[in-house]
Order: C-alpha cells, then sequence, then structure tokens
C-alpha cells in the first residue's frame, strides 16, 4: 500500500486577548497511512515543537461552522476584514486559541480530500496492523513470560489474553 503526506507550513496566530496575538510558525500534515487524522505542529521556539492531532472531519465541518466540544473546538471567525478558522485547544497542561488563514486551511484541506475522499477512510487503513499493534505483548524479561505477566502499558489497561471477552 502506498502512503502519501500533504503537508503545509503556515504562521497561525497565538490569541493572548481579543486585542493582541503573536504569530506561530506551524505545520499542517495528514497522513493518508492514518486517515482520518490531522496534525498541526506548532514551532514555539522550544527544544520540543508542540503536536495536536484530530479529527480531520472536526476541521472540515470547523471551516463552515462552530463545531467540537472537549479538548479541540473549531469555528469560522473574521479578523480584521479577513476570514479565519479558530481553534480552542485544551489540555491537562493547559489551554490555548489559535487562528489560521481560511483560505489557507482551506486549500489544504482540499488537498487532503483529493489523497483520501471522505468516506474512504476505511480502505486506506490498516485494521490488521493497528490490532497488532494494540495486542502486541512485550514480556519484560524471560521471569515475566514464565510467570505470564505483561510489560506494564500506558493507560494500565488490560492485555490480550486477560480474560476479558474470552
Amino acid at each position: 500500500m502506498h502512503f502519501h503526506v500533504v503537508e503545509r507550513e503556515l504562521e497561525m496566530n497565538l490569541v493572548l486577548s481579543p486585542e493582541r496575538s503573536v504569530p506561530v510558525p506551524a505545520r499542517l500534515s495528514y497522513r493518508t497511512s492514518d486517515p482520518y487524522a490531522v496534525h498541526i505542529v506548532f514551532h514555539t521556539g522550544s527544544e520540543s515543537p508542540v503536536e495536536w492531532s484530530f479529527a480531520r472531519e472536526l476541521l472540515l465541518e470547523g471551516v463552515f461552522r462552530p463545531c467540537g466540544q472537549g479538548d479541540v473546538r473549531v469555528w469560522p471567525s473574521r479578523a480584521d476584514g479577513r476570514t479565519t478558522v479558530c481553534m480552542s485547544l485544551t489540555s491537562p497542561n493547559g489551554a490555548a486559541q489559535v487562528e489560521a488563514p481560511a483560505s489557507v486551511v482551506s486549500a489544504w484541506l482540499e488537498r487532503t480530500l483529493r489523497a483520501v475522499p471522505p468516506g474512504q477512510e476505511h480502505e486506506q487503513y490498516d485494521i490488521d496492523a493497528a490490532l497488532a499493534g494494540l495486542l502486541a505483548r512485550t514480556p519484560r524479561d524471560g521471569a515475566a513470560r514464565r510467570h505470564g505477566q505483561d510489560e506494564p502499558r500506558p493507560g494500565g489497561g488490560p492485555a490480550a489474553g486477560d480474560g476479558i471477552g474470552a
């Protein structure tokens, strides 16, 4: 299977107050290997860029009307006579509101739709590989394997074969 990446460098504005914002270089990224998601990387000048991933459908809808709830909300707006797409991003580490030119976001989204049309995402997604990755167990050492103990996993959920749904 051939995978494709659609990227666009742009400048977004980090909204500090209704009267003040600062420019932040960012990169929009869409991978056909992850067809349901869009990724935004903010280059904040620190050692590690900040990355957000959320549903492509959320961004598609947010260009036209307010949508989302919880961690990610997206809505169209007008600022200084230009149309923008606003995003509210919330995490346990903080919250930010950013805005981007709607024309740039829309043109980039159009490219993602040509790469994987809506409703065809499932054709790109390798469900077998995703499940294998989720269900893979890595024993800590030979003793753990002998005693049937699993490596601790993020989230602490049960591993395959723990009797859930068996």
